[in-house]
């Protein structure tokens, strides 16, 4: 099992890719708060494998069972706990990775850490299918946040090498001007139209379908490709979080990287900000309807781990999937 603490949260994932099932227990949550279970299954189905071309050819329904936390379709103070149940598996595929290890997978390293007593089918605990249940956790603290004003979005940036494709409509814009703190609802709603007809997550169609033929030329070449997730939050009041190892960024990240293919993380201007004067990135102020809003967004909606009002914006760089047909070079353990 794998814990998270934040403040009155405590997250634990557990399972494994080919056990019975996987699963996630959320305590902390408030009571009250309605939760519409259709609605999460929608939000879930979104990740479920096997449904495109472009996605992992295992196919799984990623239906959430609620086995607590909910009373009369409410937060009842109990923590949530549910589970998904594996159903496609074939456990015999990885008999051979305790003597060869992948290349770009965790068999090496869990063959250290663990003297070979680790779970190998599917890649055991270390499989990206454990994102299941934390989609799940994310699928509810969305619909709690929503009812508090709170908007969160996501789509790919840019994909392939060197930004072989690139979305050129960031959620939330940093130049100057009224930085909005409400979102866009017509960049959203096309946002899901494009994800809806192609299966990709950017608000450009034309974008999305340059991702799709990118991603299956790698496939045919029996290869993979990475590329960087934009997330943009709206809605997010000033003042909220803690400075040094607690800040929001602090909380993000530690998040983003249990998503195993996660290696990278980066804040508004992020690792551009290096090549930037401080009279370029500094965020000047402006008067607000509520109080003073910043006139630009590279801090990315927060300074000194606390929210400014600006609309908090992040990026995680996935890595190519290491899951490819081509011949690679490894060891025999044994």
């Amino acid at each position: 099992m794998s814990s998270f603490t934040d403040g009155a949260l405590k997250l634990s994932i557990f399972g494994q890719s080919h056990s019975a099932a996987i699963g996630c227990s959320l305590d902390g949550l408030p009571a009250g708060f309605a939760i519409d279970l259709s609605e999460l299954q929608t939000f879930m189905e979104r990740r479920a494998p096997g449904r495109r071309e472009t996605s992992t050819p295992r196919s799984e329904a990623d239906a959430v069972e609620v086995i607590g936390g909910i009373a009369d379709g409410r937060t009842c103070g109990a923590p949530f706990a549910a589970i998904i149940r594996n159903t496609n598996t074939r456990s015999r595929d990885y008999a051979e990775l305790r003597r060869h290890p992948r290349p770009g997978h965790a068999d090496f390293t869990a063959h250290e850490r663990y003297g070979n007593w680790h779970d190998v089918a599917g890649g055991g605990h270390f499989s990206g299918r454990l994102t299941a249940p934390l989609c799940a956790v994310g699928g509810v603290a969305l619909q709690i946040l929503a009812t508090q004003g709170v908007r969160i979005a996501a789509h790919i940036r840019t994909l392939g090498p060197a930004g072989a494709v690139v979305e050129d409509a960031p959620l939330a814009p940093a130049t100057p001007g009224p930085i909005a703190t409400v979102a866009p609802a017509a960049v959203l709603a096309e946002l899901s139209r494009t994800e809806q007809q192609t299966g990709i997550a950017m608000v450009s169609h034309e974008a999305a379908e340059e991702a799709v033929r990118r991603i299956l030329e790698a496939a045919d070449e029996l290869d993979s490709i990475g590329g960087v997730i934009e997330c943009a939050c709206w809605g997010m009041p000033a003042g909220v979080g803690d400075p040094m190892f607690s800040g929001i960024e602090n909380r993000i990240a530690r998040l983003a990287f249990g998503v195993p293919a996660v290696k990278g993380v980066e804040f508004g201007a992020g690792f551009g900000a290096a090549a930037m004067r401080g009279s370029e990135h500094n965020d000047p102020f402006a008067p607000g309807e509520e109080g003073p809003v910043p006139y630009t967004n590279n801090a990315g909606g927060i300074l000194g781990g606390i929210t400014t009002g600006a609309p908090i914006v992040w990026r995680a760089a996935v890595k190519p999937t290491a899951s490819i047909g081509l011949s690679q070079h490894t060891v025999d353990l044994a």
